[in-house]
């Protein structure tokens, strides 16, 4: 699995575009090539310190010859989705949503088929869809991971609508992105959302708003499921340790 990948990303402070980054307003450019969001930056103890939320949890520290530039970014909304409108005379839809326990299923085994940890395929979901099948954005793409129809036809997807063709088609082509950007998270998911092409023009992510956005939900909402397994390990580990143990005989 990709899964201990990432999260060792995530406390790397070279590539801390993968830390939470809720509300993130400012694009930082490294020397070494890496792009990352922050919240906000200072000037602490001779180096310039990233915040990566409000609250100044979670935070890296460069030097400053190791940043090029900050860039204000804006905070677009999320992409609207609508729903498909059926031709006349067509039968009903089924039922758009999978429940989360179906779709959790699916997701599991398609992320073991491309090593794809099932966090980052629900978080993607979740940017794109919201878990609604047969959502359609302004732009034509369709389905769960919102394949373009030329895409869906490359990776030998005939129907977007029907959920584990979707998700098998998206699964596949995240994980070539992935490949073709050397494990990079951030210029793989900015090729899922703006195209191959316009991340190879800027070698990173685009100067498009939108794109800038969808990288920042997706990253950080991984970064939620991730701490909330390792919250939830926690618990366990504690509530296992408070519990008395059998009498001695």
């Amino acid at each position: 699995m990709r899964r201990d990948f990432f999260i060792t990303i995530v406390g790397l402070a070279a590539l801390a575009a993968l830390a939470p980054v809720a509300q993130a307003v400012e694009h930082v450019t490294l020397r070494n090539g890496f792009e990352m969001d922050c919240h906000h930056h200072a000037r602490v103890e001779g180096h310039v310190r990233l915040y990566f939320n409000a609250d100044e949890v979670n935070y890296g520290d460069f030097t400053p010859e190791q940043i090029i530039r900050f860039e204000q970014i804006p905070d677009p909304p999320p992409v609207q989705l609508t729903a498909e409108i059926p031709p006349k005379g067509a039968p009903p839809a089924p039922d758009a949503k999978l429940s989360p326990e179906d779709l959790h299923e699916m997701l599991s085994t398609v992320g073991h088929e491309h090593k794809l940890d099932v966090d980052l395929l629900a978080s993607l979901v979740k940017a794109e869809s919201g878990g609604n099948a047969r959502a359609v954005s302004r732009t034509g793409a369709r389905g769960l991971m919102q394949l373009m129809p030329g895409t869906a036809n490359d990776l030998g997807v005939t129907d977007s609508f029907e959920p584990e063709q979707n998700v098998r088609g998206g699964s596949a082509y995240l994980d070539m992105l992935l490949t073709r950007y050397h494990e990079n998270i951030v210029k793989a998911l900015a090729a899922y959302n703006a195209g191959p092409a316009a991340v190879d023009k800027y070698n990173g992510i685009p100067p498009y708003p939108e794109t800038y956005a969808y990288v920042r939900r997706v990253i950080h909402e991984f970064n939620r499921r991730v701490h909330a397994h390792e919250w939830q390990q926690q618990q366990a580990i504690a509530s296992a340790a408070t519990q008395p143990g059998k009498p001695s005989r």
